[in-house]
């Protein structure tokens, strides 16, 4: 009976996301570049989504810039960003959706629970809803494997947390 075990998940921070909107805000009042061009950037808390719109394409890409910096400094990844196309909106404007990734893909557990098994160490890896969980008799066996996923790069941001031991 396995009694070590740890999970991998995939969430962003919702908290840290609207300090680095309010932020952004802020600047986009002060940047002389921007303003007068009704840039803003809108958090969707229930779909994980943020709109960003401004009057043209040119200055939606320094409203982008400027959130994505605010994001880094307060340590947000950027893996957990999907961008969306850019589209024309009302009033001769553009915006753009961003999705934030909360949870992990099936397909990218798969690919995860692939990776632990090809290592061929002992434990167990499965995949429960936007999670997966990896379970060892050994504690050290864990942290290898651990090891072994800090070193694979699976195309979203993961954290490992909830670790166990008895």
């Amino acid at each position: 009976m396995p009694d070590n075990s740890f999970d991998i998940v995939s969430k962003i921070d919702l908290n840290e996301v609207t300090n680095a909107i309010h932020q952004s805000e802020k600047e986009l009042l002060t940047r002389y570049d921007l303003k007068g061009s009704k840039s803003e950037i809108k958090l969707l808390e229930k779909e994980h989504k943020i709109t960003l719109s401004s009057s043209d394409e040119f200055k939606l890409k320094a409203v982008s810039e400027i959130f994505q910096q605010k994001l880094v400094k307060r340590g947000v990844p950027l893996k957990g960003l999907t961008y969306g196309v850019i589209q024309e909106a009302a009033g001769s404007s553009v915006r753009q959706d961003i999705s934030l990734q909360q949870g992990i893909p099936i397909e990218k557990a798969r690919d995860i629970v692939k990776v632990i098994k090809d290592s061929k160490k002992k434990v167990q890896a499965s995949i429960q809803g936007d999670l997966v969980r990896v379970s060892s008799k050994d504690r050290d066996t864990l942290q290898e494997v651990i090891a072994l996923l800090r070193t694979h790069d699976f195309g979203i941001d993961t954290q490992i947390t909830n670790y166990r031991s008895n």
